[in-house]
């Protein structure tokens, strides 16, 4: 009621409008850049390849982490559609690669546990191509924003920077319950044989002091001469 009686009928209803036009580019922005963001169970001694289609200039950014299995780590492989390898590390727990395509083409990642003989592992990866474009195109202007825009953009970058923090917890705490349950599964096994052990070490102790009070009856044999 304040901002509508300072602003009068016509500024307050220009205003409501720009505010629901800011809320909507806010909300429709997600589908500007194409992100791929995905979970996946890898089997020891596997290879799993993923591929995307990117336009020559377009800034791409890979970022992985190995979530459960064995030391957390993985084989990662990226190239270019020639073949060219443009990223490639060996047993990473975690990493983040930014590249530039030189070329139009599809562009191939790859995540291997072949080195591992027995352990699966699950590996999160986040594949963004492309840059998010300006919340409005008063932005690439030399006039100043608005208000209700300069707070729509602040509003933008704080949600997307609560969206990494999410994302990198979620992961955190996936990891973190991975090792836990692990943990409690091998104190289960331990306690399983601990008691295993305790029992045979008794019933050979009951046996043992048995046989110290047992009566040993001797025969004698008389050879007549």
């Amino acid at each position: 009621m304040l901002l509508r009686g300072l602003l009068g009928p016509g500024a307050a209803a220009w205003s409501a409008i720009s505010g629901l036009r800011g809320l909507v580019l806010l909300l429709c922005l997600g589908g500007a850049v194409r992100a791929s963001e995905i979970t996946f169970e890898l089997p020891d001694n596997a290879k799993q390849c993923f591929y995307e289609e990117i336009v020559q200039g377009t800034k791409c950014t890979l970022e992985f982490q190995v979530i459960t299995g064995g030391h957390y780590d993985v084989d990662c492989r990226l190239e270019d559609p020639d073949g060219i390898v443009l990223y490639k590390e060996m047993k990473k727990q975690y990493d983040s690669f930014t590249f530039t395509a030189s070329r139009n083409g599809t562009y191939k990642f790859c995540f291997s546990n072949e080195f591992s003989t027995f352990t699966h592992k699950t590996v999160y990866f986040d594949f963004q191509v492309g840059e998010d474009p300006p919340l409005f195109p008063s932005e690439n202007r030399v006039t100043a924003l608005t208000q209700m825009e300069s707070a729509c953009v602040s509003i933008h970058e704080a949600l997307k920077s609560v969206i990494d923090y999410q994302t990198h917890f979620r992961l955190r705490e996936a990891q973190g319950r991975s090792r836990a349950e692990d943990l409690n599964t091998r104190v289960a096994y331990w306690s399983i044989g601990e008691a295993i052990i305790l029992l045979v070490v008794s019933i050979g102790q009951v046996f043992l002091l048995k046989s110290f009070f047992s009566d040993k009856r001797t025969t004698t044999t008389r050879v007549g001469s």
